[in-house]
């Protein structure tokens, strides 16, 4: 942590000081892999009211760039939830802030954090005046932004107030997406990791396509094609992919007896445009992005074998052998994974 016989690091200079006088320290005189220091900058809470504190943020942010460029190697983590202390009570508020935080952190190198992954909004669900306005008291660009938040936090909290006395406005808000298109449904359900409906609305999209597989190449692919986009953008974290990813997972397994009763029902012998052999590499436990992969392809008429997790290389050497493999698709997330797939690569070409 950002701390020294001084104390807690709260401007920028000293967040950095201490980050290398530490790497020096750990790299140099103990001998510690670079890469597995994660700094934790103090991420420190902003708007109180009192002006010293309105560039906490900005620094912590600057800092993650510096550290990441001048300590070769280490991470960057923090506590999200000191940074909207000041509205405690105004959650839906508060996960906001901690939304349009890291998508200006992640931007600077922040790539650890401590942070209810589950709760975030969507850094594009939030409204593009809260979002401005969270934006500047964030990156301290404007001399008042600290008070108008101050005035909406007042008037949120009214509202909840009111909420409490007499209505479920909140309720009806979140039910609303239930009023559209099956295939803005869909979509929607994706988009915000949404299981509760996914089986009705398949079937309900079922019986509007002449062919199920119609129903996972439109709005569900759609649907996946704009978390894609968020993810790549920083709009969208790993943990809202993955309810992403379990919401298509359902909607295409209840889909699969009906293409397999179609395929069934066809006079023809059955031509597939390839075998694809899918496995997570030994030492990995991580299978959604297989599991989508194998599901989008074999949609598309190509045979999946999937060996499932924690495969090692002789046992795909051997299965691909058996089946006559066209592709290996090789799956992982952590970073141990990258060496192992190197060596696979390497075995397979031996």
């Amino acid at each position: 942590m950002a701390f020294d016989e001084q104390g807690q690091a709260t401007e920028t200079d000293q967040k950095v000081a201490i980050a290398k006088r530490a790497y020096e320290l750990l790299t140099t005189r103990v001998g510690f892999p670079p890469q597995d220091i994660i700094f934790d900058l103090n991420i420190l809470t902003i708007a109180t009211g009192m002006k010293e504190h309105d560039s906490y943020a900005l620094n912590f942010i600057e800092a993650t760039k510096r550290v990441r460029q001048e300590c070769p190697h280490c991470h960057v983590s923090g506590g999200l939830s000191n940074l909207s202390f000041s509205f405690r009570g105004l959650n839906d508020l508060r996960e906001a802030m901690h939304s349009v935080f890291l998508y200006h952190a992640i931007k600077e190198g922040m790539d650890m954090g401590i942070v209810n992954a589950g709760k975030l909004p969507l850094y594009e669900d939030i409204p593009q005046d809260l979002r401005g306005l969270l934006t500047e008291v964030i990156l301290n660009t404007s001399e008042d932004g600290v008070e108008r938040l101050i005035e909406y936090a007042k008037h949120e909290k009214e509202i909840l107030e009111e909420a409490k006395d007499g209505g479920a406005k909140k309720e009806k808000k979140v039910e609303e997406w239930r009023t559209k298109s099956v295939q803005d449904r869909l979509k929607h359900a994706l988009i915000k990791g949404i299981v509760d409906f996914v089986e009705a609305d398949t079937e309900e999209a079922r019986k509007q396509y002449a062919r199920p597989l119609q129903v996972i190449e439109g709005p569900l692919m759609e649907g996946m094609s704009i978390v894609g986009d968020y993810f790549g953008s920083g709009k969208m974290f790993l943990p809202q992919v993955i309810m992403s990813a379990r919401v298509m997972k359902k909607a295409v397994n209840y889909l699969v007896p009906f293409m397999e009763a179609e395929r069934g029902a066809s006079s023809t012998e059955i031509h597939y445009n390839g075998t694809v052999l899918l496995a997570t590499v030994k030492g990995d436990v991580h299978d959604i992005g297989k599991n989508i992969v194998g599901v989008v392809l074999g949609c598309n008429n190509y045979r999946i074998v999937d060996m499932g997790v924690m495969v090692n290389c002789q046992q795909i050497i051997d299965k691909a052998k058996e089946v006559n493999a066209d592709v290996i698709g090789l799956s992982g997330l952590i970073t141990p994974s990258l060496d192992e797939m190197v060596f696979n690569a390497k075995e397979f070409t031996r």
